[in-house]
């Protein structure tokens, strides 16, 4: 019979090493190797012999119900209509940004069409989650709660109660009493959601995980825990502003490309379904560095606002700081416009930001940018009923982009007069839109006589 060993895992990557090291090999990440005790595994000797036979794709039966929708339309947009049912959704974000407060909603939705719901909660008191329902206004008797963070009490409960949906807050707190490492630690993280999935698998209940987040941004623990469930939804945003954007970085029955858009508020998490007035101010007037941007996210079109803020360097090396936008881009554009626009930027600091906290990193928006740092740059205002899309090339010229007829579309419908497009899209134009005046360009020299004409 095999004997238990110990190993040195990684906090931050999961990988095992034979003994402990100061930086893993293998992430690189310095002092994360933690010892833990890995005892063997035996095979279930009572497990059916008919569970483990294949069988062709044809003969498995689909579920009752595909998917459940919360009521909370930015969510099931997100998540691809619905909630499938024995699947697991892993949802991260920063502390006190919404995850349990959109989560508890959903199962308030959920509720008040008649199904059954478990909330349990490893991290507050029964009595701080129904101070929590109340100062949200949902219904308590529509939701069941349990706060416990044995992972095996946790399935007993699940599998006694039979809910149509659990909650689980969060998977940090939970553990199993048969391995020594503390709650949190990678072994446990891996081996409670390791129970947790095979628990939605094998009784098609669907399962909500919320991870906390390390300071990067991701979700703590080890990487296999993404790998293991269904969905990964993210929150992004200031929480001290009072929008929230969810993302899908991974979606196994839907798109992950959507995002849905919610308003913290007193009540709760609302969701914003007219977007027109969210990332763009519309008492615009003409202003130095600032473009308006059309943009797709998913099946949606949004129109955000770059801002661009170019000033003479008082020290050293010049100062690049970038947000809601990739660094890198942003200094491509910076050498392209110094190369093909003779803009001499080397000695000036360079401040670009995306307003409303959005994060755009699609190439369509490198027209904008350039437009909006060469605006400031040169001290000249954009025309403020002028929007630009492009993709800019090293050598200066202005590539086409996907989707550009539900870009021009949307920006005709909030009202902008004039557009600078990529020449290279002059055949998916689909006539006129509106009042709105496509202007082709093929080069950024072009586009920026035209952004300032």
């Amino acid at each position: 019979m095999a004997k238990s060993r110990a190993v040195f895992v990684c906090q931050q990557c999961g990988s095992q090493q034979p003994k402990w090291m100061g930086r893993c090999p293998d992430c690189g990440e310095w002092d994360s190797l933690v010892e833990e005790v890995i005892t063997p595994r035996h095979r279930r000797e009572d497990l059916p012999l008919s569970e483990s036979r294949p069988q062709p794709l044809s003969a498995v039966a689909p579920p009752e119900q595909p998917r459940l929708e919360t009521g909370i339309g930015e969510l099931d947009r997100v998540l691809g209509g619905g909630i499938i049912a024995g699947s697991v959704v892993l949802f991260g974000g920063d502390p006190g940004i919404g995850k349990s407060t959109l989560l508890l909603q959903a199962c308030h939705g959920l509720s008040l069409k008649g199904l059954r719901t478990l909330y349990v909660t490893g991290e507050e008191s029964l009595t701080q989650m129904k101070l929590r329902a109340e100062r949200l206004g949902l219904a308590a008797d529509g939701v069941l709660a349990l706060a416990e963070t044995d992972a095996e009490v946790i399935a007993a409960q699940i599998r006694a109660t039979k809910p149509h949906f659990a909650v689980v807050d969060s998977i940090q707190m939970v553990y199993k009493g048969d391995l020594s490492s503390a709650p949190g630690s990678v072994s446990q993280v891996r081996e409670s959601a390791g129970e947790l999935v095979r628990l939605a698998k094998t009784t098609g209940i669907p399962i909500a995980l919320i991870g906390h987040v390390t300071k990067e941004g991701a979700i703590a623990g080890p990487r296999v825990l993404e790998h293991m469930v269904d969905t990964v939804l993210y929150f992004e945003g200031d929480r001290y502003r009072s929008y929230r954007l969810l993302r899908a970085v991974k979606n196994r029955f839907g798109p992950t490309d959507e995002i849905g858009v919610f308003e913290m508020r007193n009540t709760g998490l609302v969701e914003v379904g007219n977007l027109a007035d969210l990332f763009v101010s519309r008492q615009r007037r003409a202003t130095p560095g600032s473009v308006v941007v059309p943009c797709i996210e998913g099946t949606r079109a949004l129109v955000v606002e770059v801002q661009a803020l170019v000033s003479r360097a008082n020290f050293g090396t010049p100062e690049r700081k970038v947000s809601g936008l990739d660094r890198n881009r942003v200094a491509m554009l910076l050498a392209v416009l110094e190369k093909r626009a003779e803009l001499v930027l080397a000695g000036h600091d360079v401040f670009a930001n995306v307003v409303g906290g959005v994060r755009v990193v699609e190439p369509a928006a490198d027209l904008g940018v350039a437009i909006a740092i060469a605006s400031s740059f040169t001290d000249r205002p954009v025309q403020p009923d002028l929007v630009a899309m492009g993709e800019v090339g090293l050598a200066g010229e202005v590539r086409g982009i996907s989707q550009i007829d539900a870009r021009l579309r949307e920006a005709s419908r909030l009202g902008w007069k004039r557009a600078i497009a990529p020449r290279d899209n002059a055949r998916s134009l689909q006539g006129r839109y509106g009042e709105l005046e496509v202007i082709l360009v093929a080069t950024l020299a072009e586009a920026l006589d035209a952004a300032t004409a």
